[in-house]
This record gives structure tokens, sequence and C-alpha cells, in this order.
């Protein structure tokens, strides 16, 4: 596995200091009889079958950290990246594209620069995002992220009818650091509607739920934005307001809440800090739109 994890750091194009770190790791529970035990008998949750128990994989992961005093977000994504070898497999043995598991599991590394940046940490805060990926139903199709989920709810407009049972493709946008434009997105909704074709029928409806369909983006931010066009895409059918302002950390990498100590190095960013200097809020959208 050794093995495994330095060409998996060299494919995916990690930092030397970010391979040293869960290399360090891996080494540090091989060496410890107890906590070897536990990795084998975490990495054999997965083997037994994809559609598996995570949270107890990332428990057992988290005992490993208690034990050796590692940060449970370091164990906790170094046994999803162990996993990989697993996934990869199963990837061949269905005949998917290797551009898609590559592309899927980049976004290990993208949730570890989201944890450098907002805890300081080397690991993933969020891990068990990543179980959509590894039970084989989300898929990175390009610039952006698809899987197949019921509506969840009645909807009907310009022709459109949806129900609570509706197969619809949900749409997540990772944090790549490549611009969201145009034409990366048209590229990928194009390909997720070639991938799930036999699973939509006739109707490809595509569904997101995200901060970045907040509607008051209308007002705040420049129509030329890439946001603003990503949003426009949409019939928003439903938003609301964050009174918590939790997804700020998305827009700032950081915990950080106040409106006066946050960074404002772009026009996004600016934008949102003025939103808030303002007595504005912070907000979301659910929307829907037929390719």
């Amino acid at each position: 596995m050794r093995a495994y994890l330095i060409d998996f750091f060299k494919t995916f194009e990690y930092t030397k200091s970010d391979a040293a770190v869960l290399l360090d790791a891996y080494d540090r529970i091989m060496q410890n009889e107890k906590t070897r035990e536990l990795w084998a008998q975490a990495l054999a949750i997965y083997d037994q079958s994809i559609k598996c128990n995570y949270p107890e994989i990332a428990a057992k992961a988290d005992k490993v950290a208690r034990e050796l005093y590692l940060h449970e977000y370091t164990t906790e994504l170094l046994v999803f990246i162990c996993m990989s070898k697993r996934l990869k497999t199963e990837y061949e043995a269905r005949g998917i594209d290797g551009e898609i598991y590559y592309n899927s599991l980049l976004d290990l590394r993208y949730k570890l620069e989201e944890c450098k940046l907002v805890k300081g940490i080397v690991g993933s805060f969020v891990a068990l995002w990543f179980c959509g990926f590894f039970d084989l139903t989300r898929f990175a199709l390009g610039r952006l992220q698809f899987e197949m989920v019921n509506f969840g709810r009645s909807y009907e407009k310009d022709g459109l009818v949806l129900t609570p049972e509706s197969r619809v493709i949900n749409v997540h946008i990772p944090r790549t650091g490549t611009p969201m434009d145009a034409k990366s997105c048209d590229e990928a909704f194009a390909r997720a509607k070639v991938f799930f074709a036999e699973q939509t029928g006739e109707v490809c409806a595509f569904v997101c739920h995200s901060w970045l369909l907040y509607p008051e983006h209308t007002h705040m931010l420049s129509h030329e934005s890439n946001v603003y066009k990503f949003m426009k895409r949409f019939d928003i059918y439903h938003s609301g307001t964050s009174k918590d302002r939790g997804d700020l950390w998305r827009l700032f990498d950081t915990d950080e809440k106040r409106w006066d100590r946050l960074p404002a190095d772009s026009s996004l960013r600016r934008a949102y800090v003025e939103q808030l200097k303002n007595g504005g809020q912070v907000g979301w959208g659910h929307g829907v739109f037929v390719l």
C-alpha cells in the first residue's frame, strides 16, 4: 500500500509537503500493531462491498487518530485515499472511463486544500462527502460533478412536470482553482446528459442546491460574472437565507463570520463583504433546468 500511496500522490499532484504528512501518518499506523489492525478492518469494510457503512470506516479512522495523537481530519482523508485502490479496480471492471476516475478522485485533493485553508490541517473535515464517489453514484464529468437523485417535490412550469419520484441529475460545483466559465459548464452538462441518458429518460432535468443560486446575486454581482451566469441557467424554485452564515467558509476559506475580518481580494469576496457590511444576508437557492 505504501508504494501505491506514493504513486497516488504523484499521479494526483499532491505537494511534497502534503504527501509527506500523509505518508508519515501511514507509517505510524503500520508501525503500531493495534492501529495496523484497526486500519485493516476499516479497509476490509470497503473491500467487502462499496455499498458499505462509511461512517463505521470513518469511526475506525478516528480511533486510529486518537491512538497515535494524529488529527482525525488526516486519518479520515488517508483512509479514503487507501480505499481508492479498490475503487480503481471497480471502475475498470465496469468499463468506466479512466478520465472520470481521475477527475472524480481529484476531489480528495480539492478537499485537502480547503481543509488546510480553513482549518490549518492536512486532511479533510468533510470526508463523508467522498462516499458518493466511492459507492459509484457521483462522478466528475469535466468542470462539474453529478449524481442521480429523486427530485423530492412537485414542480410544474413551462411544460416541465416533475414529481417527488422523478429522477433528476444533481449538480455539484467543486472548488478546483479553475474558472467556472460558461463553456466548461456547457461541456460538463452535455457530458452528464450522455452519461446518465439511460437513467433520465426523455426529460433530462438538472437540479442544484447551492449558495451559488442565492437570488440576491442578481443585485450583488456583475451580470458578467461566472457565478451570475451559472445561477441564471436555473429556475430557482426555492431559496432562503442562512442566519448562521454557514456557507461563508466556501467563499472565504475561513471560519470567520465577521465581515470586517474577511478577505476582500476578489470581486466576489468584495461583493459579499459589502453585502454583510450593509446588513445583508447570506443565502442559498434550489433550482432546476432542462437540457
